[in-house]
């Protein structure tokens, strides 16, 4: 064993031993227990950033873990590979998003291999592959066949320069991120998928994963927002009726006006006789249409004249136009009842609307000042009818039973959660597999014809989307009638790749099935590791994916994800690490100084996982000085020679002192990695064995084989988080079985037998003392002892015991009066 700790020439060494021997390639094994890990695929931006090495640490330590404890572990990789990042580097950069992408996977393998992830590589896939969209591609055209897919036209952000719809973050102060155009609300047809028809399943699903943090679960519930209430019926005459949804039907009488969004129907149509109302509707094109910007936004509205008969009372009610209800969110109409809700009141404050007070506390004595806000607890109804006097729950039901039997209204279970869009006006991206057919309408790509091959040799600008402007991808035939038809230009969402890429993974090099029977061998995934900002969205639709895919015959299982970690972000001076705060720490070059051990030891170190991290570049040097700390003990504990058996029936009490420090580190660190998922106090754990280890000082014979079991100890627990040094120390210490291949330590529970015992004493409930008692002393040759402290005499001295009371193996309680 050389002197020296040398990371470069270890790791390398270390990684080539894996590389050759393909360690990390996972079978399907009948015979043992699977584990499949997974941490979330990276997009393919070019270099990896300290965020992806500690997500990846993670799962890596995790996997390893799981491998020494016997089980048959996968851990693969791959690449969303699809997006419009890749399109923006074109442009920049004047090649092909394709070309931009591929250079780019390439490099960031190399940089994930140097930093020694246990991944099968076999498995390695881009979602911008046509082997692997295909596959979406035919599940989506058995989707649309079964009415789980339509087409609809829905308001989406629209830069008229970049002729492209943006997503909500990318409008910035009403205007296009990229082009700084002023962005309009436009009305354009899109393709759905009906994740709604699932949202009852998704929302009680979340009681079954007790793997998951409480965090994400509730806010999946809260994304899901099941709530339920009442559809309301208001007539309009000579028109449709308004329905709206309110989950506050005992409000009911309080409707003083109702509300609907500048692109409902009846808006549009009072808009052709009333120029302020057109003018008003114009200018909602350009505002923004998020959750967040309906909160903050100045409520704004126009009356549109026309009026709405109460279903109850029978007054007529005015309708106004107003920029706070979105027309895709349920009806895009609203009862409004400005007593009783804030937003309700604040509009009705601007314009001078009725604001009628309907419910009361239910202490009579109290008073509601409508002066200064609304009201909006519930109570007992007042100045309501029929209805005066009835609490809540009495009033929801005895008003909706008004309305069923009127015609009026009906109970119902609504959902915050809407049908996912999936097109993007975008060009790199899965093409959606449908045809339009003037005669037709839109027909499915039959499944002998995907995959619908996205063109890779293109010119891009960043107006619009190329395909539209190449006639030999969208001219073609239609499948129904054989006539001229165009193909479908937008492309999928890239969260369609991202909600199924794990479950492509257990089925490698397969080209005749989306999934088979290797599939039902690993999932679900046993332990999913990824940052907390895809709580919502990527895991809801993965789990969404997953049914449809279950329902298809494909998958067995009801969710993809048995465990899931979401660690923390990485910090810099307080702020997130990122290019434009100028205050990223490259790990590449970390790796070249300290190696990746180093790095791999300080992110998971630093702080729990699910903490955000700070950077620290001492405790880096920190990080690296321990390891080679940890190589000098083996060193200067081979270089007198191998070590014999040790008899562990025959140690002096500082040997069993060490021995027993040694299985309790085990016990701890075990339940650390393995339960409780704190790596930061296993590592430190480890650093304090290595403390007692290096204090030891005994080169008897005993002493030697006790230091080398110590040693051992510390290589096989810190092998999943450092690999490459235990790597190099296991064979040092004289195995020749590689240590990723070495089962986990055992605790020998006869070592953690102690001969004598530490117990606190207390004075009345106090902390007085601690004591070192035999292991076998009575009950009353600990309380003789606890009274013969020096501690204890001095807060007994001059008062009377009135009883001294000894818990087995834990304290003594001295009551003196």
């Amino acid at each position: 064993m050389q002197e020296q700790y040398d990371p470069d020439l270890i790791e390398t060494q270390a990684q080539s031993y894996w590389d050759d021997g393909q360690c990390f390639r996972a079978h399907e094994d009948s015979a043992k227990e699977k584990f499949y890990c997974l941490s979330m695929f990276p997009y393919p931006s070019g270099r990896l950033h300290m965020g992806h090495v500690r997500n990846y640490t993670i799962g890596d330590v995790i996997a390893r873990h799981q491998r020494m404890l016997g089980k048959n572990v996968l851990q693969p990789m791959g690449w969303d590979a699809f997006g419009l990042p890749a399109e923006n580097a074109a442009i920049a950069n004047q090649v092909p998003p394709a070309r931009w992408t591929y250079e780019n996977i390439d490099y960031m393998r190399r940089q994930l291999k140097r930093l020694g992830f246990a991944y099968d590589w076999s498995r390695e896939l881009a979602t911008c592959q046509p082997d692997y969209y295909r596959w979406e591609q035919w599940l989506f055209t058995r989707l649309f066949k079964k009415g789980l897919v339509y087409k609809k036209t829905a308001v989406v952000n629209w830069d008229p320069v970049d002729q492209t719809v943006l997503a909500n973050e990318q409008v910035i102060d009403g205007r296009g991120w990229r082009s700084g155009a002023k962005v309009e609300r436009r009305e354009i047809p899109q393709w759905f998928l009906r994740i709604t028809h699932y949202a009852e399943e998704l929302l009680n699903g979340l009681d079954q994963l007790e793997g998951w943090p409480e965090q994400v679960r509730t806010m999946q519930r809260h994304w899901i927002g099941r709530s339920e209430g009442v559809e309301v019926c208001f007539d309009v005459p000579d028109r449709d009726a308004l329905k709206v949804y309110t989950t506050r039907p005992d409000t009911l009488m309080g409707v003083t006006y109702l509300a609907v969004a500048a692109e409902h129907p009846l808006a549009a149509e009072a808009a052709k006789q009333r120029p302020e109302l057109a003018a008003f509707i114009e200018a909602c094109r350009h505002a923004g249409v998020t959750e967040a910007d309906m909160a903050t936004m100045e409520k704004r509205g126009v009356d549109t004249g026309i009026h709405a008969i109460h279903p109850i009372s029978g007054e007529r009610i005015p309708v106004w136009a107003a920029n706070f209800v979105l027309m895709d969110y349920g009806t895009g109409a609203v009862m409004s009842v400005p007593a009783h809700d804030q937003r309700d009141w604040e509009f009705a404050r601007a314009y001078g609307l009725p604001i009628k007070q309907v419910i009361a506390p239910m202490e009579a004595e109290s008073e509601v000042n409508l002066e200064q806000q609304a009201w909006t607890e519930k109570g007992r109804l007042v100045a309501s009818s029929a209805f005066d006097g009835l609490d809540f729950d009495q009033a929801f039901a005895a008003i909706a039973e008004h309305l069923e039997g009127a015609g009026k209204g009906a109970r119902q279970v609504n959902y915050r959660l809407r049908d996912w869009g999936v097109s993007r006006q975008r060009y790199w991206g899965c093409p959606i597999p449908m045809i339009h057919c003037p005669d037709c309408g839109d027909v499915p790509v039959p499944e002998e014809q995907l995959p619908v091959v996205l063109p890779e040799d293109v010119a891009f600008d960043g107006v619009g989307s190329p395909l539209k402007k190449m006639s030999e991808f969208m001219q073609t035939t239609c499948p129904q009638c054989g006539g001229a038809a165009q193909r479908e230009t937008d492309t999928f969402d890239t969260f369609f790749e991202s909600s199924w890429y794990y479950a492509r993974y257990t089925v490698p090099n397969t080209d005749t099935a989306m999934l088979d029977e290797r599939a039902r061998y690993w999932l679900p995934v046993d332990q999913y590791v990824g940052g907390v900002e895809h709580a919502v969205l990527h895991l809801l639709y993965a789990r969404f994916f997953h049914k449809l895919m279950r329902d298809e015959g494909l998958v067995t299982c009801d969710e993809p994800f048995q465990r899931l970690l979401t660690q923390g972000m990485v910090l810099k001076d307080g702020a997130k690490m990122s290019k434009s705060k100028g205050n990223t720490v490259d790990p590449e070059a970390l790796i070249q100084r300290y190696g990746a051990d180093t790095v791999r030891l300080f992110t998971m170190f630093a702080a729990p996982p699910e903490l955000s991290l700070e950077w620290s570049d001492s405790a880096v040097e920190g990080s690296f000085r321990f390891l080679k700390r940890l190589w000098k003990q083996a060193h200067d504990h081979l270089a007198s020679g191998p070590a014999g058996p040790l008899d562990t029936t025959r140690l002096s009490s500082a040997q069993a002192e060490l021995r027993r420090k040694l299985h309790q580190t085990i016990a701890k660190v075990s339940d650390d990695i393995g339960r409780r998922q704190t790596f930061n106090t296993a590592i430190a754990a480890c650093m304090e064995l290595l403390n007692d280890l290096g204090r030891f000082d005994d080169s008897s014979d005993s002493g030697r084989a006790l230091s080398q079991e110590v040693l051992e100890g510390i290589t096989l627990m810190l092998a999943p988080i450092v690999p490459h040094i235990t790597h190099a120390l296991w064979q040092a210490l004289g195995h020749h079985q590689a240590v990723i291949d070495a089962p986990w330590p055992h605790v020998d529970e006869a070592a953690l037998l102690s001969d004598t015992l530490s117990l606190v004493v207390q004075v009345n409930g106090k902390l007085r003392a601690n004591i070192e008692v035999s292991a076998k002393a009575s009950s009353e040759q600990i309380q003789e002892a606890a009274l013969a402290d020096e501690n204890v005499q001095r807060h007994t001295q001059g008062k009377a015991v009135a009883k001294v009371i000894v818990v087995p193996g834990k304290l003594v309680n001295v009551v003196v009066k």
